[in-house]
C-alpha cells in the first residue's frame, strides 16, 4: 500500500520560492507517475506537474519554466520547487500516485487513485 505526506507549504510573498516535499513510503519500484496537484477555493483540482519511472516531466502551462519537479533515486521523496510564485499560485497542494498509463505522465486527477492530505500554499503581499 502505497502513502503519501506532503509538508513544506506557508506563506510568502509574490516573486518568493517554497519547496513542497512528499514522503512516499509503500513498494513501488517501476512503472509509475508521481504529480503534483492544486486546489483553489471554489475551483477544480488541477494538476501542476508530473514524473514518471522514466525519469521523464510534464508541465502544466500555468507554472512552465517556474516549478521544478524532481524525485530521488529510490522514491522515498517527491519534490515541488515553486518559484516565482504569484498570487495565482494560492491553494492546497497534494502529490498523486498512479500505476497506470504512467508513460503518458497524465495531468488529469481521475488518472490518480492515490493521494496525500495536502499542503497549503499561499502567496500574497
Amino acid at each position: 500500500q502505497i502513502r503519501l505526506v506532503e509538508s513544506g507549504g506557508g506563506s510568502v510573498q509574490p516573486g518568493g520560492s517554497l519547496r513542497l516535499s512528499c514522503e512516499v513510503t509503500g513498494n513501488i519500484a517501476w512503472g509509475y507517475c508521481m504529480a503534483w496537484f492544486r486546489q483553489a477555493p471554489g475551483k477544480e483540482r488541477e494538476g501542476v506537474a508530473a514524473i514518471n519511472s522514466d525519469g521523464n516531466t510534464r508541465y502544466a502551462d500555468s507554472v512552465k519554466d517556474r516549478f521544478t519537479i524532481s524525485q530521488d533515486t529510490g522514491l522515498t521523496t517527491l519534490w515541488l520547487q515553486m518559484d516565482s510564485l504569484k498570487p495565482e499560485d494560492t491553494a492546497m497542494y497534494y502529490c498523486a500516485a498512479s500505476l497506470w498509463k504512467w508513460r503518458l505522465l497524465p495531468l488529469g486527477p481521475s488518472e490518480y487513485a492515490t493521494w496525500g492530505q495536502g499542503t497549503q500554499v499561499t502567496c500574497s503581499s
